[in-house]
């Protein structure tokens, strides 16, 4: 089983102490990329939740920088220490809460002196709980606890604070403080220089008029920054001065300011000054100090990462990202920082110049624009050939996404459009469509109207130049069906040849015009134009499809299924009377079976009988997706569990969020073969992909004939398995194995001055002589007891001659 498609983003990411890894937050693992390759080396497995949070043991002298270890946090309540190079787990804390945010300020603040003396070390964790009130039901919030990582336990009775809900908890560079948001205010305390389970904490509130989305603390002054919602950055310089302390004695400046003396403060808030920053056009996500604390960065929704010099606000711009920033993550080296972006992408940054050096791209994630667009084409669609899977993203492109490696291909743009992150989306890519051989594709872009003005949908077809899917466009149609949507596109399996079905009652096959040769010139393609229309009765016809030789064209005209010559354009037959519209279409492989899925209030499965003309079964069930194999006589559909009451008290509670069901069919028997049950069913996806030689040798009882069954839920994480084999489920391989060769090597000694040597590969002459080692083994000279040694000069000379090796004595 291969499994990928997991957010890079659902955390910050943490570098390690040499800064040539580093690790990421995806789903119920850490992966570990290369930061000199940005391809994933290995995998820390372990939590049964998805981990929120990753933290580095810093090196605290020379020598300690080979070590790599690191903390994690989990959804399922645990705590994780992990050896990340072997990589192996260490030990194993249970909190028993979820955690959504943890530091260890200790890690930052312990002193070289207190290396000598042990000390506990305790993490600060935002944990969802539950607060029970007398009379009412129990409701969930967010506390703030201590845990002791030393003894493994949780610190009795310290609660820091408690929330609506949980959130994200930021520590000072020295790990002196450390500060959550809460809608209008800051909450910081002040973390004690011996830490214990009975510290007392000295903490101090900040206000203002919006809600606060992110802060960050200065590195050696006390000065805090926070960004709001409307793109405002404020700066609260002394903070603490009149409740926090320093080295134990407390601090009295500012203590008789009035507001005058404090300008921009609220109320009776601890700072001497407050200074507002405002130009982000929407809330502020980033914020982080450099390492000398002269210059802030800031980051939001526009895409663009700012750098402001702390004591002119003189501002410096990395423009056009293309989607907005979520975290800002600095490591060892001052030169290195990553940025990490909402489309599911960390760029690894040269600082200061802010040169992006490479970007770590997982698959991009849904569009943000909900899908409003009748039919029943995907927008996701499997390339089975090559392992591909195609996604639209925000910013008007499609995405190849290698579902074999889990990681990026290439990206095509279909609209030659401006995207700004902060804007709001006027055009979306509803249809994508491939041809079974990958060599064509299909878009369908809609405009949508401004005002109820200026609506436009086009077809466009793109030829493919490469195997690395950079796809060129072909031809540009607009309005192809008037002014009614398409509702599917389907290629033909073995001529040039594609139709469109639509809402407005038709639809058209085109095909592509004949390729000329031109005198000395390479071979140019004339496009594709409309070869024929059709219609039946100006019903909407809303799937359409291909049989496995092409002969017969299906079109499925509202609830029924009509059945076309596509060379003649003639009509043959009519089949069927479903309770709901056809809403998919697909050809079993090469047999003479069609299914069919149709949607409403009375969905319905049905696999029709082309020889006969007629229903051959038929289920009362939601399919949300279809797939067929290629060659074989099996299909899956990916079903939507029933949301009865009896179904929600029998099975949600027993099967914990899985709304769905992967069935496995034969065309002859209506059981299904098999059945797997998943999540995020709704707006999944499913897919034959056909398997590599190199990759049947891995898969258990791989078959050629029919390859793996893919899955993507409606997150696009997915999972490829094999379904006709009995262990196939159960067998997990990793993508990034085969990619750990590829990272750089640290060259050391000779290599790192004057390169690698030239390795020189010369066949021995089996002419020549042949040599022997010699029979005695030098390791067994200086064995025994130093008084019984023989003298130096003896020993000189047996070592030296048996580094050497001796001729053997050929007798003839």
């Amino acid at each position: 089983m291969i499994t990928g498609g997991k957010s890079l983003v659902s955390s910050p990411p943490a570098f390690s102490n040499d800064a040539k890894r580093l690790l990421v937050c995806t789903g119920n693992t850490v992966s570990i990329f290369s930061t000199s390759t940005g391809l994933q080396i290995s995998e820390l497995e372990g939590h049964g939740a998805p981990v929120t949070s990753v933290i580095a043991v810093p090196a605290s002298t020379p020598a300690s920088k080979v070590l790599c270890h690191c903390w994690t946090a989990s959804l399922d309540g645990k705590i994780m220490f992990w050896d990340f190079m072997a990589p192996e787990l260490i030990r194993t804390i249970d909190t028993g809460f979820p955690i959504h945010s943890m530091v260890i300020p200790s890690l930052l603040s312990q002193p070289m002196e207190s290396k000598k003396k042990s000390y506990d070390l305790f993490a600060y964790i935002y944990i969802e709980a539950e607060r029970q009130k007398e009379g009412q039901p129990n409701s969930s919030c967010g506390q703030i606890r201590k845990c002791n990582l030393t003894k493994s336990r949780l610190a009795g009775g310290v609660s820091l604070a408690e929330s609506h809900k949980p959130g994200c908890i930021t520590t000072s560079p020295s790990g002196n403080y450390i500060g959550i948001c809460e809608t209008r205010k800051l909450r910081i305390w002040e973390i004690p220089t011996k830490d214990s389970d009975n510290s007392v904490y000295k903490k101090i509130r900040l206000h203002h008029t919006k809600k606060l989305t992110t802060l960050a603390f200065h590195p050696t002054e006390r000065v805090v920054a926070a960004g709001d919602v409307t793109g405002r950055i404020l700066l609260w310089r002394g903070v603490g001065h009149r409740t926090l302390s320093t080295s134990g004695k407390f601090i009295n400046g500012g203590l008789n300011k009035d507001a005058e003396e404090r300008p921009g403060v609220r109320d009776n808030d601890d700072a001497d000054s407050c200074t507002t920053w405002h130009w982000h056009s929407a809330e502020v996500n980033v914020l982080f100090f450099s390492s000398d604390g002269a210059y802030l960065f800031s980051g939001g929704r526009e895409g663009v990462f700012v750098v402001w010099q702390l004591e002119t606000g003189k501002k410096k711009f990395l423009p056009r990202i293309g989607s907005p920033l979520l975290y800002f993550t600095n490591s060892s080296d001052p030169s290195l920082s990553s940025i990490s972006c909402a489309n599911n992408r960390i760029h690894l940054l040269r600082m200061p110049s802010m040169e992006i050096l490479r970007s770590i791209s997982g698959i991009k994630l849904p569009s943000s624009l909900s899908d409003i667009y009748e039919g029943s084409g995907s927008v996701v669609v499997f390339d089975h050939t090559v392992g591909l899977v195609a996604v639209p993203t925000d910013n008007y492109s499609v995405q190849f996404y290698s579902l074999f490696n889990d990681r990026e291909i290439s990206e095509v743009q279909i609209c030659e459009r401006n995207h700004h992150p902060g804007d709001e989306a006027t055009v979306k890519v509803s249809l994508v469509t491939l041809s079974r051989d990958g060599s064509t594709m299909g878009t369908v872009e809609t405009r949508l109207p401004e005002e109820g003005i200026g609506g436009l949908i086009s077809l466009k077809f793109w030829a493919c130049g490469s195997q690395n899917k950079d796809f060129s466009l072909s031809t540009v149609i607009y309005e192809p069906h008037r002014e009614a949507s398409v509702s599917s596109i389907a290629f033909h399996p073995t001529s040039h040849m594609a139709v469109t079905s639509s809402y407005g009652g038709d639809f058209k096959i085109w095909v592509r015009l004949h390729d000329s040769h031109l005198k000395d010139q390479m071979l140019q393609s004339s496009g594709w134009r409309c070869h024929a229309v059709g219609s039946y009765k100006k019903k909407p016809m809303t799937a359409a499809a291909f049989s496995a030789d092409g002969s017969v064209l299906a079109v499925a005209a509202e609830k029924v299924v009509t059945l076309w010559d596509p060379d003649q354009n003639i009509l043959v037959a009519v089949i069927g009377d479903t309770f709901e519209p056809i809403v998919t279409l697909s050809f079993v492989g090469k047999s003479t079976y069609l299914v069919s899925a149709s949607r409403g209030s009375n969905p319905q499965l049905t696999l029709w009988s082309m020889s006969k003309l007629s229903i051959f079964w038929s289920y009362k069930l939601h399919a949300e997706d279809v797939t067929c194999s290629v060659d074989g006589s099996t299909f899956a559909v990916l079903a939507l569990l029933p949301k009865t009451p009896e179904c929600v008290e029998s099975t949600e509670a027993a099967l914990q969020g899985i709304d769905g069901a992967i069935l496995l069919f034969n065309v002859e028997n209506p059981v299904p073969l098999a059945t797997w049950f998943v999540s995020k069913a709704q707006g999944g996806r499913l897919g034959y992909i056909q398997t590599s030689p190199k990759l049947e040798d891995e898969v258990a009882d791989a078959k050629p004939a029919y390859g793996l069954l893919a899955y993507m839920n409606s997150n696009y994480e997915y999972v490829l398995f094999n379904p006709y084999g009995e262990q196939g489920h159960n067998q997990i391989i990793s993508h990034w194995q085969n990619l750990s060769s590829l990272e750089e090597k640290e060259r050391i000694g000779y290599a790192s001055i004057y390169g690698e040597l030239a390795e020189f590969n010369v066949e021995k002459d089996q002419t020549r002589i042949p040599y022997i080692p010699y029979e005695k083994n030098w390791e067994t000279l200086f064995s025994g007891p130093s008084h019984k040694l023989a003298p130096l000069t003896k020993l000189c000379l047996d070592f030296l001659e048996s580094s050497l090796q001796r001729r053997s004595v050929t007798v003839e």
